[in-house]
């Protein structure tokens, strides 16, 4: 639900309902302090609410990446066929080969190999939170409202 809100500058307040957390739209920057906005570079349900109460087209506030003419620029440009493997020149370079007694395998889970971009990062979106009772601090596994082993064991 959108509070305050300064048509002027495109800057508005909106208040959960569920819990009352207050959240402040700059659609003119494009920043909103949950960081969704920032990370996804969609319309996110708070952007909609503003345009909502506006009557503003909320497909202006879609990131170019997201539309289908940009789309259509990646394959715009020419694919060089590579034919054949057989007719491709010998290659007489050096041979790499790798020597596997000196590989040590590794302790614990895989190592992240690619690259990350702004959309990996967790620090500007919510902390996560419990799915059963909504709060941060704990997961599922852990919350106190969770249904344990039955005690009624009968009369």
């Amino acid at each position: 639900m959108v509070n305050r809100f300064d048509r002027c500058n495109e800057m508005f307040e909106v208040r959960e309902i569920q819990d009352g957390t207050i959240y402040t739209v700059n659609l003119a920057q494009r920043h909103y302090d949950c960081g969704h906005f920032q990370v996804e570079r969609l319309p996110c349900r708070h952007v909609l609410t503003c345009c909502t109460n506006q009557r503003l087209d909320w497909q202006v506030y879609v990131h170019d990446v997201y539309k289908m003419s940009e789309i259509c620029k990646v394959y715009r440009g020419e694919f060089v066929p590579i034919g054949d493997l057989s007719t491709w020149d010998r290659y007489e370079g050096a041979k790499v080969i790798a020597n596997w007694t000196l590989r040590r395998a590794t302790k614990g889970r895989p190592k992240l190999t690619r690259y990350l971009n702004e959309m990996d990062s967790r620090d500007i979106r919510d902390p996560r939170r419990c799915t059963i009772c909504g709060r941060e601090g704990h997961s599922r596994s852990r919350c106190p409202q969770r249904a344990g082993p039955s005690s009624a064991g009968g009369p």
